[in-house]
């Protein structure tokens, strides 16, 4: 059993690395086709003569549905398991893009359509994350959540080769592309994923909404809102930006959005291991400000240069991609019996603020001619984080964080 291991136990002897590994791939090609839309946006709203407040609800839409989809995800773990969910939500985000390949699609309606049969590979978090979860001992959850986090970099696949294969074959052909990866990823997964033996017993539906009785559960909604929230709204929304920003081409817009977001996935486990080390809490005031600071630099100045976004938002992707590694420290100390369900919660709060996040942009855009107050808005809604975790702080330390043995919080 998971609890009964020896903290002196290394990393590596203490889990299952299988999967772990099939958790983390998983997590990575769910994660490249949910943010599909955004790399392609540039490409699809010219097609279909979408206006910014559209195209920023295209990009959107992925990221609600899924957000929705993981309270679902999150009860299914934790009554039928981790694995089961994850094969069938894996099912039918191939057969919905199997479908829009062999079909196409042709109105705006359609790509709201697929944006949420693509919600379900959003959902991947509440199945990859307690997947890998359970197999290790709190003192290690830190680095687990953070490798099987680190999927989140599928972002990256996106943005570089999205709107590459679609100047090349056509849009509507890349969901077709998209799925060769997919589906060996999804083979690799049913063979080498186990459930862990350390399984909760199933409860009761109605003894879910226990958890929703808990402060510490919404803390961390909230917390999650800014940090994964700012990441994929910013992984959605940033082709759009560079395009209409700058002129650069869908190609050039993609090279520039993975750049971000391959910083904000490689940060990430970073992120658990530097909460293993000096503690959640840390890391998150820490994140907070620096996220704060870097939005609202942005909101003044992103638009003078390409190279001058570019490094801000590298960085702001870098620091988020930090926090949501730091987040997922602290979850399974709160709440390891109900990781499943807390999952799928506190992924529900990243997921809202993601579709906050991206459809913003797109509506202040419309309404104002820029995005700035949109990045400003989110500016502060990182220091609104930031005080709540200094106000319940020292109540973790003090109560569920002191009874921790070899983990800090």
């Amino acid at each position: 059993m998971a609890s009964d291991r020896s903290t002196s136990t290394s990393f590596w002897k203490s889990g299952h690395s299988p999967t772990l590994l099939a958790a983390f791939l998983y997590f990575d090609m769910a994660f490249m086709v949910w943010v599909l839309l955004g790399p392609l946006a540039p490409i699809i709203s010219k097609e279909l003569g979408l206006d910014p407040a559209q195209k920023g609800m295209m990009v959107a839409i992925p990221t609600l549905a899924g957000a929705v989809i993981r309270l679902i995800n999150g009860l299914l773990v934790d009554r039928i398991g981790p694995k089961l969910t994850g094969t069938i939500s894996q099912v039918i985000v191939i057969a919905g893009l199997a479908v829009a390949w062999h079909f196409g699609i042709s109105s705006y309606e359609g790509t709201l359509a697929l944006g949420v049969i693509l919600g379900f590979a959003g959902a991947s978090f509440a199945v990859s994350l307690p997947l890998a979860s359970r197999w290790y001992p709190p003192e290690h959850q830190g680095k687990a959540m953070g490798i099987a986090g680190m999927g989140n970099s599928g972002t990256v696949f996106a943005s570089l080769f999205a709107a590459l294969l679609a100047k090349a074959y056509g849009w509507t052909n890349v969901f077709g592309f998209a799925l060769i990866p997919l589906i060996a990823v999804f083979v690799f997964y049913l063979v080498a994923a186990k459930d862990s033996p350390d399984q909760p017993a199933p409860k009761p539906l109605s003894a879910y909404a226990s958890v929703l009785k808990e402060a510490d559960a919404w803390w961390f909604m909230l917390f999650y809102f800014v940090t994964f929230g700012g990441f994929v709204g910013l992984s959605s929304s940033l082709p759009t930006f560079y395009a209409d920003s700058f002129g650069v081409t869908p190609v050039i817009a993609g090279y520039c959005t993975a750049a971000a977001v391959f910083m904000g996935s490689l940060l990430r486990p970073m992120g658990g291991a530097l909460a293993d080390r000096f503690g959640g809490i840390r890391t998150l005031t820490v994140v907070y400000v620096v996220a704060a600071v870097l939005l609202a630099v942005i909101a003044m100045v992103a638009t003078s240069g390409i190279a001058v976004a570019v490094t801000l938002f590298v960085a702001v992707i870098g620091t988020l991609g930090v926090g949501n590694g730091a987040v997922f420290q602290l979850v399974p100390q709160r709440f390891r019996k109900e990781i499943g369900v807390m999952t799928g919660l506190v992924g529900f709060g990243g997921g809202v603020g993601g579709f906050y996040l991206a459809s913003s942009l797109g509506a202040i855009k419309k309404a104002t001619g820029s995005a700035s107050l949109g990045f400003m808005i989110f500016a502060a809604l990182a220091i609104v984080a930031l005080a709540g975790l200094t106000a319940v702080k020292s109540r973790w330390r003090t109560t569920w964080g002191a009874a921790l043995s070899g983990a800090r919080i």
